[in-house]
């Protein structure tokens, strides 16, 4: 692993970081979701590989399952979450001009986290 982020909704792994893209894994505790946020400088593209993933993608609620993917647009509203009792884990591609932490415009937390934590 290039990186690893321990959040209070679970972990992510850096498996590539390139200067063109970003590979992620991401795995999301039962219960938890990740904040409501969008990225200036990067979109994302996330592929279930496994559990079960409710997504909300600029106010729409979208369930995906394993093998499932979605492409997550330059500025858009989003947040993933799992409501079922076991793991989920997405694979997660950046691409655009920039790939930072900060890059992270938090509109809603569970963890009273702010846009810079």
């Amino acid at each position: 692993m290039l990186e690893t982020g321990e959040r209070p909704w679970g972990k992510y792994y850096v498996l590539a970081d390139e200067p063109n893209y970003k590979l992620k894994r991401i795995e999301v505790h039962p219960g938890h979701r990740l904040s409501y946020q969008y990225h200036q400088h990067r979109q994302e593209f996330w592929t279930v590989v496994e559990g079960e993933a409710v997504i909300t993608l600029d106010g729409e609620e979208i369930i995906l399952n394993y093998s499932e993917s979605i492409s997550i647009s330059l500025g858009a509203k989003h947040r993933v979450e799992n409501r079922t009792e076991s793991l989920l884990v997405i694979i997660e591609v950046q691409t655009g001009t920039y790939f930072g932490e900060d890059d992270i415009i938090r509109l809603e937390d569970d963890y009273n986290r702010t846009h810079t934590d």
